[in-house]
């Protein structure tokens, strides 16, 4: 897991090292054992190195194949390297390290712009090819790595997080009123390629780009997800057992794959109790675990210990508690939100980045439960759009996930940032792509391919990479989500949702964890839109930046901060949260 960074010129001109070197230094958290940097004419590379497979320094990047005439940046995992790394042996290919990262180089000599097909992981990646002139950038098909880049006639710039861009001249900072539209009805998801910012874009997952000398560019998608039932139908107990195998596989992948210890985000929900119970069913001794909790408010707890101790008991793991007071959660909100490499609603951020802050002195890379509820049906709202009836699917979905209607977002924005309904033609366009057999399953399918990546998957990403920790997400494995996106909606909504997870679970996890109501990830202090949190927002909106900003209607403003729990969207977030959020962080931007 790494940062990476570079630059192309398009004008003739060498890249100016000292834009290398700002954006290194804003990787730096991301990746803080090593550095890097190469150049060669008009490209130069960038790299921060957090060390989890081959330790050793053959195994640092920018990595070079003077013989191949490639070079490369890299950040993620490969987990089927040691496959591959054989497979291209047997072709001739001559190896030099004991890592992942010279497997996707080998790979780029052999298969070319179709390498990203062969890899299972999570990456985000670019080649520099030193014959041909060509730059070659790809992301994992699940997004799960970031991929940032700004682009005007001069130069083609690239890097793991805004922040890295915003170091560097020249971006324009000024807001996207399509991404902003997409921002606020989707609850701060902004798919691919746009960002807040007019000035950056990122790379959409399952695609890679390439950029010729001339400058010409050809993106091309190189995966798509069917979500279509197999030709060999199956009964409910095969579904059962072919799930089971395929997670044990993808729990076993990221836990191997890897030259440092494993640990495992325990939140006491099913999802990562699991995850605990695959581990210890593969044969895993030591397993190590790590959760949190805050301050409980009278009206709901703070943690989720009981669960999780529940856990605990049966497997004895390793485990790490961790308790942090409610006053260090408003206190520290700012540091999650300035890490943010875009701004996002969740309030569980600050509980990621404070239980990554202590994990991160105990193991450098950890399991977690992130994907299980998109891929598994687990949310209500998925029920709820199933049963509506409406033959239109963007009206039989928006009233139960999109945040505000179309009107509402005029009377919140001021004028100049009004647009037509892109978010409605843009999740239409998701939902009627074809090979989706039922409206579950393009719901499904849009919400793992395109939602998740820009909610919790980013989300965690950024909060763990903060401080140097790897997250590896085994439901997001590409094997098992091609496996659930066949299987009927029923196996996944019936009993509550993630019916077939729970199946798996009974008899290896607390019943306890498993009859439990639904939870999320508990920060209390930020759930409830009163007294201090409300003052820091009420304060945050009434600044005289957020006035010479000038964002939102005051007429708006005024009305939600005059009765703020009142104001929740269908998926109970916070209106007041979102508009404060993205002010908050245009301003520890410096924007």
């Amino acid at each position: 897991m790494c940062g990476i960074s570079g630059e192309l010129r398009l004008d003739g001109h060498i890249p100016d090292l000292r834009n290398i070197n700002a954006m290194m230094a804003k990787l730096e958290k991301r990746g803080p054992d090593h550095g890097g940097s190469y150049s060669d004419g008009p490209l130069a590379f960038g790299h921060r190195r957090l060390a989890i497979i081959d330790l050793s320094y053959k195994s640092s990047q920018p990595m070079v194949d003077a013989e191949l005439g490639l070079a490369l940046v890299f950040n993620g995992t490969i987990y089927n390297y040691p496959e591959l790394r054989a497979e291209l042996k047997a072709k001739g290919y001559h190896f030099y390290s004991d890592g992942d990262t010279e497997t996707i180089l080998k790979a780029y000599a052999e298969w070319g712009e179709d390498a990203p097909k062969h890899l299972n992981g999570m990456f985000a990646f670019a080649i520099w090819d030193m014959k041909q002139k060509t730059l070659f950038l790809a992301r994992d098909r699940m997004g799960i790595k970031p991929l940032y880049y700004t682009q005007d006639a001069k130069s083609f710039r690239f890097a793991s997080n805004t922040q890295a861009l915003l170091a560097t001249p020249h971006i324009d900072t000024s807001l996207d009123p399509l991404a902003l539209h997409n921002l606020f009805t989707l609850h701060a998801v902004v798919p691919a390629p746009r960002t807040v910012l007019n000035g950056i874009r990122k790379m959409p997952p399952a695609h890679s780009l390439t950029i010729h000398a001339d400058g010409r560019q050809t993106l091309k998608r190189y995966w798509n997800l069917v979500a279509k039932r197999p030709a060999e139908p199956r009964t409910e107990q095969e579904w059962i057992e072919a799930i089971h195998e395929a997670l044990r596989v993808a729990v076993r992948r990221r836990n191997n794959i890897a030259d440092v210890p494993v640990g495992v985000l325990l939140s006491g929900g099913l999802d990562s109790s699991l995850l605990v119970a695959l581990l210890d069913e593969i044969g895993i001794k030591d397993i190590r675990t790590f959760t949190i909790g805050f301050d409980d408010q009278p009206e709901e707890k703070g943690s989720e210990y009981e669960y999780s101790d529940a856990v605990v008991e049966r497997f004895k793991p390793n485990h790490h508690k961790f308790h942090i007071p409610n006053e260090q959660t408003l206190k520290r909100l700012p540091e999650a939100v300035a890490n943010m490499a875009e701004p996002m609603f969740g309030q569980d951020a600050i509980g990621f980045y404070l239980l990554s802050e202590q994990v991160s002195q105990h193991v450098k890379v950890v399991q977690s439960g992130q994907g299980a509820d998109e891929v598994f049906g687990g949310y209500f709202w998925y029920p709820q759009t199933h049963a509506d009836q409406n033959p239109d699917r963007l009206a039989r979905f928006s009233p139960y996930y999109f945040d505000r209607d179309h009107a509402e977002m005029a009377q919140m924005l001021q004028p100049t940032l009004h647009t037509p309904d892109y978010t409605g033609e843009l999740v239409r366009e998701l939902l009627e792509t074809p090979y989706a057999d039922e409206h579950l399953d393009a719901v499904l399918r849009a919400d793992v391919t395109t939602f998740i990546v820009d909610d919790p998957v980013k989300r965690v990403d950024n909060m763990t990479m903060a401080w140097g920790l790897e997250a590896r997400v085994p439901f997001l494995d590409q094997e098992l989500v091609e496996l659930a996106a066949q299987m009927p909606p029923e196996l996944k909504l019936r009993d509550g949702g993630k019916y077939v997870l729970k199946k798996i679970a009974r008899g290896r996890v607390p019943d306890s964890v498993i009859d439990r109501p639904k939870g999320y990830f508990p920060v209390p202090a930020l759930k409830f839109v009163r007294g201090e949190f409300l003052d820091m927002m009420r304060d945050i909106l009434h600044s005289q930046k957020a006035k010479e900003r000038g964002l939102y209607n005051p007429a708006y403003i005024e009305k939600v901060l005059s009765k703020p729990e009142e104001h929740l969207t269908r998926i109970q977030g916070s209106k007041l949260w979102h508009m404060a959020l993205l002010e908050m962080w245009l301003g520890l931007q410096g924007l």
